[in-house]
């Protein structure tokens, strides 16, 4: 089937599957199918070239189009990799961090190294030397999803 595929179009066939990968590009934006669709075309622009010598067959077309490809790939990765910008909110989807510094009363008498507090809305586990409820605490860092406190 493929043989076929690829005698029929002749080397226009990595044209057409360049195109119609940058096509997809365009719809579904991800800056992955751009690198493959190029290694397509510059893989069409080879075949125009070499199309009627013997060793240009099918399965060699194939292997150059997914070296290519992979090295298309890995050069657009580090091309656009190395564009991060710094965010003005570094903090932003890091909720227990933003804590840090903060003041609370504790809800929950720290036991045996852990008790609760609240802040805002939301009830938290904290961890740090036993205190009674009522206690004002200071949130220094953050474990996993556990706030450490010491003694205000």
């Amino acid at each position: 089937m493929i043989e076929w595929l690829v005698g029929q179009l002749g080397p226009w066939n990595w044209m057409v599957l360049g195109l119609a990968l940058l096509a997809v590009e365009i719809l579904a934006p991800g800056f992955f199918l751009l690198w493959i669709g190029l290694a397509a075309l510059v893989v069409g622009a080879v075949s125009l070239a070499l199309w009627d010598t013997a060793f240009w067959s099918w399965q060699v077309q194939v292997i150059v189009f997914l070296t290519l490809s992979l090295a298309a790939a890995y050069a657009g990765y580090r091309l656009m990799g190395g564009r991060k910008t710094e965010s003005d909110q570094p903090l932003l989807n890091r909720r227990g961090e933003q804590l840090i510094g903060r003041t609370a009363t504790l809800t929950e008498p720290i036991r045996e190294g852990y008790g609760r507090i609240q802040l805002g809305d939301t009830l938290w586990r904290v961890s740090g030397p036993d205190l009674p409820a009522g206690s004002r605490v200071k949130v220094v860092s953050v474990a996993d999803l556990e706030l450490v406190v010491v003694a205000a």
